[in-house]
This record gives C-alpha cells, sequence and structure tokens, in this order.
C-alpha cells in the first residue's frame, strides 16, 4: 500500500530503528525528545524563513560522540536536490521540500553554533514500505561538501558504540580531501577578506589598523569560558548587542572593548603582561576614533544585514564579521590561518613602496605541507622563532589533536587529556613586531588554544632557558625576507636548542638566494651539526599578490652532522597545480594530488613512483626529482645546482628529428613541382 502521509515514513524509520537496531524511543529522539544541548544548538535552524526558533530534525540521535540528524519525506522524488553544479541544493524550497537539504541545513546550524565540531546526517524518503530510500553523509564543516556514506544506508552503524566509532574512523577525510578542503576554505577567507576591505575602506578605516580591528571583533565574539572547567561564563558579543547608543560608556565600540577584557580576563591562562599588550593593540585601533560610534548611513556592501537605515562604523563591520566569517569558521579547516588571510589581503594596500616585503605570511596549505614533512605528531614538541600570524603554529596543532584523537578515540578521556597537554605546553612562538604578537596569539585563541607559549620578543634576546626547557624536537620557520642572511640566522638559532632526540626535524621557507651563497656561512655552520635530507624548489607565485620571489623548502635532521658522502633529495615542485593572480587562487592540475604526491617523494623517493597512491601521470621524474650529495660550501642546497640537463639526443629524439626533416623536404619538392 502506497504511503500517504510522511508520518508513515517516521513509521518505518522507528521501526526499523527499534527492532533492527535496538534503540528506544528516547534514543531516537522522536519529536519532543531531544536533549538541551542540542537545541540550543539548533537555535534560530528553523527551516521556515523568518522564524527565530530552533530547528526540528525528525530524529536525533546523541548518545555517541556526534549527533545524528534524520529528515523524512513522503515520495522518494524528495530524497534529495542537487544544484546545478551537482552539489547538494541550500535554496530554501529545497531545504523545505527535500530530505538530505532539510538534514544538512540543521547539521550546518550546529556546526555554526560552534557547539559540534561534526554530525552525521540521514536523509529519508519512501513511497511504501517496499521503497523507502535512505542516504547518509558526514557533515565535517560549514562550508564543505558532506562526505557520503553509501555503505552505511543500512543505519546498522547506530547499534553500538563500537560500530558508530568504526564509522567515524571510515568517514574520517583522506589527505587528499583534507587538502581541498583547506584550499576551498582559504579561497572562501580571501572574497570575504577582499569584500572586507573594500568596506573598510569604504568607511575609512586606516590600513594599518585594519587587521587588529578585525581580530578584536573575532576574539569579542567568543564566549567566556572558565579555563580550568571549561564552563561557559557568558555568551560572545553578537550583532543584536550593539544599539548604537551615543553614549562614552555605552557605545558600540566600548561594548567590544569591555566584552575583549573580560574575555581575556577570565581565561587565566593568559597573563596580565600580555593581556595589556593585546588589548593596548585593540583599543589603538578600534576604539581610537571616537566618530566610528556615530550613527551613519548603511555602505551598501551590508545594506541587507542591518533592518535599520543607519548604523555605527563599529557595527557595519561587526556584523559583516559576524555573518560572513566567524560563523563560517569550520572545524576540520583547523590549519586554516585566519588572521593571516586577513593580513595578506589588507598588507597589498597598505606599505605600497615595498617596505611589506619582510612580512609575506605562508599560504595555510603549504604550512600544513611542512607539519606533514617532518611528521609532526601528538608527542612533539613545536616551535616556531618567527611566528608572524601564527600559521605554522596553527597547523601543527591541527595534526596533533588529529593524531591524538587517532589514536585514543575522538572525545575520549586520553585523548581529551592529551590535547590539553598539546594547547598548554606543546607549542612555542616568538614574535617580535606587536602588532604580529596580537594576530598570532588571537589566531591560536580561534583554535581552540589559550596562547600561552607565544611570547612577545626578538628571538635572538630571549633568554636561553625559555628555549631549553621547552626543547623543542621539531622547528618550522618562514623568516623575514628582510632579515640578515635571509633569515637563515633564525634557522640557526633554532637549532642550536633543539633536542637531539630521534625524529627531531626541522623545515624552513625561505629565498632561494639563502641557498646558492647569500647564507654561506650560517649554512657551514648548520650543516655541521645538522642533516639536509631534502630540497624543494616552490612556485614562483607562490606568494602573489604580496610577492613574486624565488623560494626553496630545505629540510634537516636535527642533531646529526651532514654526511657529504649521503644523497640529498632534490625536487622541482614549481608546477604544484595552481595558478595564483591578485585575484586569488585556480586550480590548474589536481593540485590536491601533487601535495600528496609531494609527501610521497619526501618519504620513499624515487620509488614513490611504484605506488599505487602515487600519480605518475603529473610527474616527470627525470626532471623533476634528483638524488645528489652536496658539498661543504654551503651554497649548492637549490634543485638547479643538481639538476643536469642531457644533451645526448636519445633515440627516439633522433628519429623525430629526421621524420620531420624528411617532411620539411617533401613539402618543399611539392611546392616547387617537381
Amino acid at each position: 500500500m502506497d504511503y500517504k502521509l510522511e508520518r508513515q515514513v517516521d513509521d518505518y524509520i522507528k521501526d526499523e530503528l527499534e527492532k533492527d537496531i535496538g534503540l528506544t524511543k528516547q534514543e531516537y529522539g522522536f519529536e519532543s525528545y531531544m536533549d538541551d544541548y542540542l537545541k540550543e544548538a539548533l537555535k534560530g535552524g528553523a527551516k521556515t524563513v523568518n522564524k527565530t526558533n530552533f530547528g526540528e530534525p525528525d530524529f536525533n540521535i546523541t548518545k555517541y560522540s556526534v549527533p545524528v540528524l534524520f529528515e523524512n519525506k513522503l515520495h522518494s522524488k524528495y530524497l534529495i536536490k542537487l544544484d546545478s553544479k551537482d552539489k547538494i541544493a541550500t535554496s530554501q524550497a529545497a531545504i523545505k521540500n527535500y530530505a538530505v537539504n532539510g538534514a544538512l541545513h540543521y547539521a550546518r546550524t550546529i556546526l555554526r553554533s560552534h557547539m559540534y565540531k561534526d554530525c552525521v546526517i540521514v536523509g529519508v524518503a519512501g513511497d511504501n514500505p517496499n521503497h523507502v530510500v535512505q542516504q547518509v553523509y558526514y557533515v565535517y564543516a560549514v562550508n564543505g561538501e558532506p562526505k557520503r556514506m553509501p555503505k552505511y544506508d543500512n543505519l546498522h552503524f547506530l547499534a553500538t558504540k563500537e560500530a558508530f566509532q568504526q564509522f567515524l574512523n571510515d568517514a574520517q577525510l583522506t589527505e587528499t580531501e583534507k587538502h581541498q578542503v583547506l584550499v576551498k576554505s582559504q579561497q572562501h577567507l580571501q572574497k570575504k577578506a577582499k569584500l572586507l576591505n573594500k568596506l573598510m575602506n569604504n568607511l575609512n578605516i586606516s590600513t594599518e589598523q585594519r587587521v587588529v580591528y578585525v581580530s578584536g571583533m573575532l576574539l569579542a565574539m567568543q564566549k567566556v569560558t572558565d579555563v580550568k572547567t571549561g564552563e561557559c561564563i557568558a555568551d560572545g558579543l553578537t550583532p543584536d548587542d550593539l544599539h548604537g547608543i551615543q553614549s562614552e560608556k555605552q557605545s558600540d565600540s566600548i561594548k567590544i572593548i569591555n566584552q575583549l577584557n573580560d574575555f581575556l580576563d577570565k581565561r587565566g591562562n593568559i597573563t596580565k603582561d600580555k593581556q595589556k599588550m593585546m588589548m593596548d593593540s585593540f583599543e589603538g585601533a578600534i576604539h581610537s576614533d571616537l566618530d566610528r560610534d556615530k550613527l551613519i548611513d548603511k555602505d551598501k556592501i551590508v545594506g541587507k544585514m542591518i533592518q535599520a537605515e543607519r548604523a555605527s562604523i563599529t557595527k557595519q563591520i561587526f556584523i559583516f564579521l559576524y555573518k560572513e566569517i566567524f560563523l563560517q569558521i569550520d572545524a576540520d579547516s583547523g590549519s586554516l590561518d585566519i588572521m593571516g588571510s586577513m593580513y595578506s589581503e589588507f598588507l597589498k594596500y597598505a606599505l605600497g613602496d615595498g617596505g611589506s616585503l619582510g612580512k609575506v605570511l605562508t599560504p595555510p596549505y603549504i604550512t600544513d605541507l611542512m607539519a606533514k614533512a617532518i611528521n609532526v605528531s601528538m608527542n612533539d614538541r613545536v616551535m616556531d622563532l618567527a611566528t608572524g600570524s601564527g600559521a605554522f603554529l596553527v597547523s601543527s596543532m591541527k595534526l596533533m589533536i588529529d593524531d591524538a584523537n587517532d589514536t585514543y578515540g575522538i572525545n575520549s578521556e586520553l585523548a581529551n587529556k592529551k590535547i590539553r597537554q598539546i594547547k598548554k605546553s606543546q607549542l612555542l612562538g616568538v614574535e617580535y613586531d606587536a602588532k604580529m604578537y596580537t594576530l598570532a596569539a588571537s589566531n591560536m585563541i580561534l583554535r581552540g588554544d589559550g596562547s600561552s607559549q607565544i611570547k612577545k620578543g626578538d628571538t635572538f634576546k630571549e633568554p636561553t632557558k625559555l628555549y631549553t626547557d621547552f626543547n623543542a624536537n621539531k622547528l618550522l620557520l618562514n623568516p623575514p625576507f628582510s632579515a640578515d642572511n635571509y633569515g637563515m640566522p633564525f634557522l640557526a638559532h633554532g637549532l642550536r636548542f633543539m633536542s637531539n632526540k630521534e625524529h627531531a626535524k626541522a623545515a624552513i621557507i625561505i629565498q632561494d638566494s639563502a641557498g646558492s651563497g647569500k647564507s654561506r656561512i650560517t649554512n657551514q655552520e648548520i650543516l655541521k651539526n645538522n642533516t639536509l635530507l631534502a630540497s624543494i624548489k616552490m612556485p614562483y607565485d607562490l606568494f602573489v599578490p604580496n610577492a613574486i620571489v624565488n623560494t626553496s623548502i630545505y629540510i634537516f635532521e636535527v642533531g646529526v652532522p651532514h654526511d657529504f658522502d649521503r644523497s640529498v633529495k632534490f625536487i622541482d615542485f614549481r608546477n604544484d597545480g595552481y595558478k595564483r593572480t591578485k585575484r586569488g587562487i585556480k586550480e590548474i592540475s589536481k593540485p590536491a594530488h601533487r601535495y600528496q604526491d609531494l609527501l610521497l617523494l619526501l618519504k620513499s623517493g624515487k620509488t614513490a613512483g611504484n605506488n599505487s597512491k602515487f600519480h605518475n601521470e603529473l610527474w616527470d621524474l627525470k626532471k623533476q626529482y634528483v638524488e645528489d650529495v652536496i658539498d661543504d660550501s654551503g651554497t649548492d642546497w637549490n634543485f638547479e645546482n643538481h639538476y643536469k640537463v642531457n644533451t645526448t639526443p636519445e633515440k627516439k629524439d633522433w628519429e623525430i628529428t629526421i621524420k620531420n626533416y624528411m617532411k620539411f623536404k617533401l613539402n618543399r619538392i611539392l611546392d616547387q613541382g617537381v
């Protein structure tokens, strides 16, 4: 008998969950059975426009570490609606009328709340008892397309804790998928940063203030939590808290400053000196011009975001950040350098005389690559002595947390204990510039770390005890391009204080000149106690639009004098599959595959080409990979020093040349009519 009502589809799933899976009505959360935590996360997620109540998925399961949300529909044709790009449609009609689309809407709502990091959704649609279709997805990010899990459509993964954990293990993204998510998130953020920069320009916010303005507002949106208990003490600011009151004590900007003070004070692991330094930067940007709190006409960029006709400059910027960036920070793109992306965008419009060259920040997919290249894991102690916006620490922390979850199980007591330790004591950054220090601290806080191990100071003048006590075994660097010896002394200084433990490694991205003679003396000193393992020639447009410069990544084994009879891996990675312009980054030729191949080359050398996971069609290893020795001069660390062009023609080349010549002669004869 064909179904006439959606309730009949509900009854079918209820029967399946109770009889086949073994869940009780309370466990699958039918109708009103929803715990308060999930209800809070679903606030504002109703599928009907203009409703402000929480969303109500048909069923919900919260007994495991990740919530499961069901949405059921009458008739199989209403299972899923795809858009013109074959992605799950997000229009209001699709969300309201289709099962998967509605479930995804609920999932993205709870991820935006920052109360959950991931979610499982089940879309169900049926015509009759013999034709009910189900699709299961793993939702890992607000912006990312959810991961389809077809082998789990029978729902038996919900039966036991062990079965659910196996589902989560299978759902975890591959390295290629993670790279794609990271780059797409970066592209999305860059687009928003450009629009934000235009808004701030329209509202006359000076270029030197913009990125501190942004970081302060993003922190003010964070919930105030007790660092010891993890309990929420107060909600973060939202646009609704800024009323444009024309009073010194209740103005929009002073509300943000007061919230920041409270936020930093309540964390408990940020020293008073550090708090004062950060607040000085924030006040100097956000509360420096009282005219910004006066009510003015809305800029067209935020026109639809604010109902009133007039709003303060402070609120206009705040609401753009809140809606377009804060609510879009995806949990799974944890190595995304938020502050770095903002800084890079604003940097283009400041210091047009070239003075900004020394502050070129590393893209997050490169910091991610370098952290993986030196095998950062949960027990490592990672150091960056030219911290900038904190991108290397953000990437390292993400890898360390992933390793802890993989080792002990997501949300297990052991994993959470290890993660707390990682955040508290296993990351160290030192930054000299006060503004950059504030950005790095903010960046780490936004990623769940209290920034307790980021120091404001001169790398070379900090007390030796700071480094010896930390006892790093991993070092990641992108030193200022304008520094002495192109920044190689930062590497040498860090290596002196690193542990000689097994697996101690370092990686630096730096101008090619440093490896071809400009830093000769420093390089010679480095090789006395460390081994150059690999040199990777990077794309010349890597730092576009901030700089066009030839760079390489050098990877070292720490504490082992270089053996000059030992080969070094030299890799030409100038074609990484991306094209970078002032408008952003564009995929040209499977970059995610190329980056994973590069890691295989670093691990296995030329034999990586025999690995089924390696994409040989994307490489010409005869021209892009060389193993060769270096000498003790410190001037031959770059790929071009070791790749030798073969000038002796092969038989194939000779045959092609003769063929072309004979074709040419024949055409000449025919043209002359002979």
